[in-house]
């Protein structure tokens, strides 16, 4: 197995050297960058992710893989609040960050992505948006190359713990605030992603509710848009008495479609964006603390890297009704 001292020897330089270009450090010559790197591509040399972490003096290097929503015009203030949360608990631990997307790797296999992350130096991930069909990402987590932290994913090993709030409690939650307020018993549920595993877990809160309370319940896939759910409010409200959205920005547009009928029917949504503080309509919502909940996920990752086990961290959730003035700063 090739060294990290074989490359020092075949490059002419010392091991310090070869270190510093592969952890990109700053004041090193380009014609050094140039001679160790080719002394990497022609040994076929891999970086040890987590001593090449140490030599960097860092408490180690990682990486937030984000899959980063295209499918709407608005401002995507969640992932903004994922980075915010992760960056600043990063800064804290003394862990080095580097923010990769999903798109980057698209048509790659689990080991070409290994194999660009050892090359980064990277220990560890934390893996936000993954779904039921991102199977390459499966197989890199059950690699154990890495240590992973999976946002609302049910993923629990040796090497990966998943962090996120109780969704089907938080569905239930909600959805039961609004019905009770509303005496509500037909119910139109405009769920997320067909993949998704928090869809699946929110469903179950429903179905669960649906049953406790001897409603009855007819559920279509907005797959997190604004425009689905106006379109799917626009075709089944008008004989439901509730519109249970599993996002707020599917509830904004269920709420937008209610105004066009002429009709009303209480509205709830889920996630607690700043958005819905803009919308004229009060409803109610979950709020995710999308900065904490990452901010979690680094530590539980920096406890990974420390030697510890993966386990299941459950993230409170609240109950809101978001006001313009809760919002404004």
């Amino acid at each position: 197995m090739v060294s990290i001292k074989d490359v020092a020897k075949h490059a002419g330089v010392a091991i310090s050297t070869v270190s510093k270009v592969l952890n990109n450090y700053p004041n090193v010559s380009e014609a050094t960058k140039i001679k160790v790197n080719k002394a990497v591509a022609e040994l076929n040399f891999v970086p040890n992710s987590v001593a090449a972490a140490l030599s960097s003096k860092q408490a180690g290097r990682v990486a937030l893989l984000i899959n980063i929503n295209v499918e709407t015009n608005a401002i995507d203030e969640i992932d903004m609040r994922y980075i915010a949360g992760a960056l600043n608990k990063a800064m804290e631990l003394n862990l080095d960050v580097i923010t990769l997307f999903f798109f980057m790797f698209q048509n790659k296999t689990a080991e070409e992505i290994a194999r660009y992350l050892e090359s980064q130096s990277i220990a560890g991930v934390i893996i936000y948006g993954m779904s039921k069909e991102d199977k390459v990402l499966h197989k890199l987590i059950a690699m154990g190359k890495f240590k992973c932290v999976v946002i609302d994913a049910p993923f629990v090993n040796e090497n990966t713990s998943c962090v996120g709030v109780d969704h089907k409690q938080a569905q239930i939650d909600v959805a039961r605030k609004t019905i009770e307020e509303n005496k509500s018993k037909r119910i139109l549920y405009i769920a997320g992603k067909r993949n998704g595993y928090v869809t699946d877990e929110r469903i179950k809160g429903m179905e669960e509710l649906v049953k406790e309370k001897n409603l009855t319940m007819m559920i279509r896939n907005g797959e997190f848009s604004e425009l689905q759910a106006r379109n799917i409010t626009l075709k089944y409200a008008k004989n439901k008495d509730v519109v249970i959205c599993a996002s707020d920005l599917m509830a904004i547009g269920a709420m937008k479609a209610l105004i066009e009928m002429d009709i009303f029917r209480p509205v709830c949504g889920f996630d607690g964006i700043v958005l819905m503080g803009y919308v004229g309509k009060q409803m109610n919502t979950v709020r995710q603390d999308f900065a904490e909940i990452s901010s979690k996920a680094m530590e539980e990752l920096h406890r990974l890297l420390n030697g510890e086990t993966g386990r299941n961290v459950v993230v409170d959730h609240t109950l809101v009704r978001l006001k313009y003035e809760d919002i404004i700063c």
